[in-house]
């Protein structure tokens, strides 16, 4: 694996980007601001914890059952922690914007979303399930959950555009 991950591996797990992946990311994130999304991306828009000022990352928006998710692939990452702490955020893809809520899953609840999410997007984020992908049992899933945040969203608005 490229990614260094660091702290606590279930609770606190994080795994660092490479070059090659803030290459792309980047890519991606200008895609998404021009209405181009890839496979489903999003960029994510919240409130800093600390600075209170809005920060971006792109990211892959799940819908499964009618729900939409997102999934911190690397962990408990910065966009992550914001959420936590903001308790809503924005979704946008070109000049749409949709705002948010959200219900964070509890680990027994992830399996099917995981598994779903690894069969989507394991092309890009496969390498950061440590060895699970989506034909995995609900056990090998439940194991490595803990270090997967997984966020049910909830739509607090009407999509504007801006």
């Amino acid at each position: 694996m490229n990614a260094t991950a660091t702290a606590d591996p279930t609770t606190h797990r994080y795994l660092v980007p490479t070059a090659a992946d803030r290459v792309f990311n980047r890519l991606a994130r200008r895609l998404t601001a021009m209405g181009l999304s890839i496979s489903g991306s999003r960029e994510l828009r919240i409130v800093g914890r600390k600075s209170g000022q809005v920060r971006t990352t792109v990211v892959n928006l799940l819908v499964l059952d009618g729900e939409r998710y997102l999934v911190s692939p690397r962990g408990t990452t910065e966009w992550v922690r914001n959420l936590r702490a903001a308790g809503h955020g924005e979704l946008r893809v070109g000049r749409r914007v949709e705002a948010f809520g959200y219900e964070e899953l509890a680990d027994a609840d992830k399996p099917a979303i995981l598994r779903q999410y690894l069969a989507t997007w394991a092309w890009e984020v496969g390498r950061f399930f440590e060895g699970v992908d989506a034909n995995a049992t609900d056990e090998q899933v439940l194991a490595i959950a803990p270090g997967f945040p997984v966020f049910r969203l909830i739509s607090t608005a009407d999509p504007v555009r801006r």
